[in-house]
């Protein structure tokens, strides 16, 4: 059930975070954009409603498998976890206990979801004109879609092209997921009253998106750099690697570059993982309930 409620709410989450987290990636990766609004408008210029939705397709069928072998993961990871340290787990984990469970689900993670995430940040980055009476004949795109956009990768820069910035999407996961569900867990455990053993409605909400904010929050200054060796393309690479984009990043732009994008992810970040979570539960409490 577990991994059934994390698909449940990983595809509903996508649904309402994509355009959010194209506009993310774009702020990231190009310079060109002055901030939020700008990037907005521009692409709404561009490319109308449909250049927010790019690769979306793909984003929301991963994103539900991804969620539910996240939450999965997380449970089974958190359970032997707990037989491992007290003999039983059949007993309250400790913060340790859920920080290692999350690091471990962000490291096993990256595994699934590097090749999509190279395909989603090159579909966004892909700027196409919007069809008009003046352009009628527009040249086409070099990625016509998700799974077109994943052969020509693999075509062009071999299976490791998959696997673009998969260091920088290691050390973002492992403790942005530390962080998320250590996050959740302890506002769960403070708004709930004594006496209940689960949290009403209203916490999870609130639980659910603060996790995700501070998730985020630790998550955004590799996400930049994940964004950019992902974009990298062969024949005009401009990194080496994680520490040269780090080193060259900086170097050109300041120490701002790495937190490029954090407004718009903790902003994102919110209705998102409240709608995770209060899915999450609702599927979980739905199923205690039919098995009753």
């Amino acid at each position: 059930m577990d991994f059934i409620a994390g698909a449940i709410g990983g595809g509903l989450s996508a649904v309402v975070g994509y355009p959010l987290d194209t506009v993310k990636v774009r702020i990231q990766t190009e310079r060109s954009y002055n901030g939020i609004w700008h990037c907005i408008r521009e692409t709404y210029k561009a490319e109308k409603a449909w250049g927010f939705y790019k690769g979306m397709s793909l984003s929301v069928s991963t994103v539900s498998l991804v969620s539910s072998f996240s939450f999965g993961a997380y449970r089974n990871f958190l359970y032997n976890i707990c037989r491992l340290r007290y003999g039983t787990s059949d007993v309250k984990p400790s913060k340790v206990d859920i920080s290692l469970a999350g690091c471990a689900t962000g490291a096993v993670r990256v595994v699934l979801i590097s090749p999509t995430e190279t395909a989603k940040v090159r579909m966004q980055t892909q700027k196409q004109s919007h069809y008009s009476v003046t352009a009628p004949h527009l040249p086409k795109p070099k990625y016509q879609g998700p799974v077109h956009c994943l052969r020509m990768i693999a075509k062009e820069e071999g299976f490791g092209g998959l696997y673009k910035g998969c260091s920088a999407l290691l050390c973002r996961d492992c403790h942005s997921f530390a962080t998320y569900f250590l996050t959740y867990n302890i506002l769960c455990d403070w708004f709930t009253p004594a006496g209940k053993n689960k949290p009403d409605i209203l916490t999870v909400l609130i639980s659910g998106g603060s996790a995700g904010v501070f998730g985020w929050a630790v998550a955004t200054p590799m996400d930049v750099i994940k964004s950019r060796l992902q974009v990298d393309n062969l024949g005009q690479c401009k990194y080496r690697g994680l520490i040269h984009c780090i080193r060259v990043s900086v170097k050109e732009e300041g120490i701002r570059v790495l937190f490029k994008g954090l407004g718009l992810n903790c902003i994102r970040a919110f209705p998102v993982n409240m709608v995770v979570f209060v899915t999450y539960e609702g599927v979980m409490r739905l199923a205690d309930h039919l098995m009753k």
